[in-house]
């Protein structure tokens, strides 16, 4: 194979190696993906005004999240079933964001558990990705095994209340491999024996998901999670400037602009478009981050510019798993801050906070059309 320059590149090596059920799942949406390329596509929709002439000798490319400081701003999302991709799942990917300086978010549906990779990886910023269960003593229980092992924060999954219908998974009766557990909800009695939906979708994963996670979930949910833990709280999943309201009303710490990677409701917004309306709502009360499609470093200068503190990617780093392990999410995630480095400078920019100065450095293509 020759050598691997871009994210796609990585895609296509992981469409190679891994087997049809696997490759589907972790790259298909719901229904008939109207949304997937979507989340792709909408970043060429936005146009760069690059001020030149500035010195960019020297550039700080850093961020925060949840007041902690990142090397640069992309950090790696939940994904779920890691250790399909690789046998080291989780444990690899958490070792390369420790070693990138960048924040790790841990899914629900991990096939490692907290503990191991905090073990593995004890100096990584590492955050946990949450449902809401139909027994609060399991949420309530990860919750507390997360913040004793120094996980700093809560991503709460806002958008899935029920299961988006996932054709590719339903033709596949696509199931969790024998080998592999759901290693957080191991102990804790929720995983096969709790499922109890017959004939749905022909997932296991999606009939355990109906057998456990809450469909009444709602925004008591959210202030009863303020009540349990002091890790501060995100929620993962809004795309609406309504709900990113209401969700500053309930003095939430931050809002993931999510739209779980097309995998629940098809028709939505793409994430980048969806993201000036929520960064509008919350009018500074409170972090605004994004995830979806963000395939290059030009993807992350225009969320960037657009006020996102940080992109979280998610099926780029499983490529890069497949493909070699830690090594290669290290490199998916090298490849994205050398092209994030380079697009700031060529902005005139030496910093993020230049980035998001409130000039008009990234426009949508209708801002040239001009009625001459």
């Amino acid at each position: 194979m020759s050598a691997l320059v871009s994210l796609k590149d990585y895609e296509n090596s992981a469409r190679e190696k891994l087997p049809k059920s696997v490759w589907d799942y972790y790259s298909s949406g719901a229904n008939n993906e109207q949304t997937l390329s979507d989340n792709c596509k909408a970043f060429s929709i936005y146009r760069l005004r690059p001020h030149v002439l500035n010195d960019v000798s020297k550039v700080n490319l850093g961020s925060s999240v949840l007041g902690t400081s990142i090397d640069f701003p992309v950090c790696i999302a939940a994904t779920a079933l890691n250790k399909m991709a690789h046998p080291k799942g989780e444990i690899a990917v958490s070792k390369a964001a420790e070693s990138m300086k960048i924040g790790y978010m841990q899914s629900t549906w991990a096939t490692t558990s907290v503990e191991d990779v905090t073990a593995a990886a004890p100096g990584a910023i590492r955050w946990f990705q949450l449902y809401i269960f139909k027994d609060r003593e399991v949420s309530r229980q990860l919750v507390h095994r997360a913040e004793r092992l120094g996980y700093s924060g809560i991503f709460l999954t806002v958008d899935m209340p029920v299961f988006g219908k996932r054709y590719k998974d339903a033709k596949n009766n696509f199931s969790l491999p024998a080998h592999l557990s759901l290693e957080n909800l191991k102990a804790l009695n929720t995983l096969r024996e709790l499922v109890t939906v017959e004939g749905q979708d022909g997932s296991e994963l999606a009939r355990m998901a109906a057998s456990s996670v809450n469909p009444s979930t709602q925004w008591s949910d959210v202030a009863w999670l303020k009540t349990i833990t002091n890790m501060p709280i995100v929620l993962k999943g809004i795309i609406t400037g309504e709900m990113a309201k209401r969700a500053v009303k309930e003095n939430v710490d931050g809002i993931l602009v999510s739209n779980h990677g097309e995998r629940q409701l098809p028709g939505v917004p793409a994430t980048i478009d969806a993201l000036r309306e929520i960064v509008q709502a919350v009018d500074g009360k409170c972090e605004v981050y994004l995830d979806g499609g963000v395939r290059t470093g030009t993807d992350v200068i225009k969320a960037i510019a657009f006020g996102a503190k940080a992109v979280f990617i998610g099926r780029p780093v499983l490529w890069g798993l497949t493909h070699n392990g830690q090594e290669g999410v290290r490199h998916v995630l090298e490849m994205l801050r050398d092209e994030f480095k380079t697009a700031l400078q060529l902005m005139g920019c030496t910093s993020v906070e230049e980035l998001q100065s409130g000039v008009n450095m990234v426009v949508p293509q209708s801002y040239f059309n001009l009625n001459l």
